[in-house]
């Protein structure tokens, strides 16, 4: 069964929430503020955490970095705050998603549905063997979520990271635009904008720097790449 842990302080929204969530086979539990939040992920870690910015107490903003020292579980954020650089810091501070209010809950369900898609991980067997994206410095492994650039493993990506790293690296050296990138990644009907590829471009060359290899490179009036031959001084 699907958990879902919801940090929520207007329990109108949470009974709602519960509504629907029951109707999806989904169990949720309901915290209204930041309290024993942490505790209890740490303990029993769900499969999408559902953060309220606007929390007593403790932001949404502070748990979404306390969670991410430690955890790479998918995080949508739900919040009333809808200017672009809100949402920017809340996917640069480790977001997976956010939906802002007011909402309906369908969009939301579907949000959570494509989240716990890409965050599915196929068991290890023969017939995936071949879920491997290799290069001359790299490799990726799909079965697994392992990661190793330049004899380094790298860890902590979040689920919409390693989505973006690899799917430009079965792509290598193809440029794509923000456009196509939030087309392929996030859908058509995701309200953010190009700063969201940004945001996430720049989270994840900072967990995936490996000297002398940058990785991710970005096309100046065009967008991004990934391309494993090129060194940093280049």
């Amino acid at each position: 069964m699907t958990r879902i842990v919801v940090v929520e302080d207007d329990t109108s929204v949470c009974d709602m929430l519960n509504i629907f969530f029951e109707k999806e086979g989904y169990e949720a539990e309901f915290y209204h503020s930041g309290i024993g939040v942490v505790e209890r992920i740490k303990h029993n870690e769900p499969d999408v955490v559902i953060l309220d910015w606007m929390l007593p107490g403790k932001d949404g903003f502070s748990l979404l970095r306390e969670i991410r020292s430690f955890s790479s579980v998918p995080i949508m954020m739900l919040t009333a705050k809808d200017t672009d650089t809100d949402q920017v810091m809340g996917l640069e501070g480790g977001a997976d998603d956010y939906i802002t209010k007011p909402f309906s809950p369908f969009p939301l369900l579907a949000r959570i549905k494509a989240i716990l898609r890409r965050a599915q991980v196929p068991p290890a067997n023969e017939e995936n063997r071949e879920h491997v994206i290799r290069g001359d410095h790299y490799q990726i492994l799909l079965d697994t979520h392992e990661v190793t650039l330049n004899e380094k493993n790298i860890e902590g990506l979040t689920a919409k990271e390693f989505e973006l790293l690899t799917f430009m690296a079965k792509h290598e050296k193809h440029v794509f635009s923000r456009e196509q990138l939030i087309e392929r990644l996030w859908g058509f009907d995701f309200p953010g904008d190009e700063r969201t590829v940004d945001a996430h471009i720049k989270r994840l060359r900072k967990k995936i720097h490996t000297p002398p290899y940058s990785w991710i490179h970005t096309i100046w009036g065009v967008g991004y790449k990934f391309d494993g031959d090129v060194r940093d001084e280049d």
